[in-house]
């Protein structure tokens, strides 16, 4: 068979992994609201952590992927899993029980904002530009309107349900600056990053089972379904999908899916499970995301570095 005829059969399976993870990562805000109605957050946190370690965990195994020996990279991972998976995937769930899955969506694309700030003023390995720092400002205040401030009349679960949503989008910023800065140098395989991320964020969660994931359960279809497709498909296989677009794409076009994400998460929430949103909210969520192309240079063509490579977004 001809390069000609493999280059775009190979870029349409390329694509199709990009949508798959785009569909797949924007609803995960659905999964969790669903499993709800059966088990509790800590319970759905716990269970997307270790289904994808296992997923992930088969991968690495049959791909015969090597692992990182030093003692200080494992170290490293502990920090990323926590920061990467265990706080934002426990703070999601928890604010879902107050707040709406589409809502939740659009708070996760806060992320990149929240990763410009923190590798230019805490990791430092960046500097912001006149543009990055427009972007920024722009998506501080998209978060702002959509919190909505001159509405709060008191400390309610709602508020406190947005807040834990924004939490969940710095930690994940605290995550990339992190890898960035302790990992992106180090020549190990991007399979074996998102297995290490996971598969330690599953074993704080096996060692924090008394506190979190024991409990009353009520497994209905629709609760275990949406805890097989959180860990299984959006933990586990989703990572793997995301890398093939990576390596095939490179990480500015690949991390597009973060603009993706609230589209498909607000779709599903409002067309199944009967959302609504206020007239603040997608508003806000479009300042944001004009702010991730400010921050990310988006409106300028710019050469990828190997640190973006390996420390593409996260996204829940």
């Amino acid at each position: 068979m001809s390069s000609a005829t493999v280059a775009p059969a190979r870029q349409l399976v390329v694509a199709l992994m990009f949508a798959g993870t785009a569909l797949i990562w924007g609803s995960s805000f659905l999964f969790m609201k669903v499993a709800l109605e059966g088990v509790s957050f800590g319970q759905i946190a716990w269970s997307r952590a270790v289904l994808g370690a296992i997923v992930l965990g088969l991968v690495v195994l049959f791909g015969r992927h090597v692992l990182p020996r030093e003692p200080i990279v494992w170290l490293h991972f502990l920090v990323i899993g926590v920061t990467n998976c265990t706080i934002p995937h426990l703070l999601f769930a928890w604010a879902e029980q107050h707040v709406s899955s589409s809502l939740a969506s659009i708070y996760n694309s806060f992320t990149p904002i929240a990763t410009a700030i923190l590798v230019a003023l805490v990791y430092r390995v960046e500097k912001l530009s006149a543009q990055q720092f427009v972007g920024v400002v722009v998506g501080i205040a998209g978060a702002v309107v959509i919190i909505a401030p001159w509405g709060v009349e008191a400390l309610t679960g709602d508020l406190w349900g947005q807040l834990a949503c924004l939490g969940a989008a710095v930690s994940y910023g605290v995550a990339i600056g992190y890898t960035r800065t302790f990992i992106a140098n180090r020549p190990i395989s991007g399979t074996s990053v998102a297995f290490m991320n996971i598969g330690m964020a599953a074993l704080v969660m096996l060692v924090l089972t008394p506190f979190v994931a024991l409990g009353p359960v009520d497994l209905s279809l629709p609760v275990a379904g949406s805890l097989l497709l959180l860990g299984g498909l959006g933990t586990g296989l989703a990572y793997i999908w995301s890398i093939g677009v990576m390596r095939a794409w490179g990480a500015t076009a690949s991390s597009t899916v973060t603009y993706l994400m609230p589209v498909v998460g607000i779709a599903l929430g409002v067309g199944l499970l009967g959302e609504t949103l206020t007239w603040n909210q997608p508003l806000g969520a479009v300042l944001v995301l004009g702010g991730i192309l400010l921050a990310q240079n988006r409106l300028q063509r710019r050469r990828v570095r190997p640190a973006d490579v390996v420390a593409a977004p996260s996204v829940d």
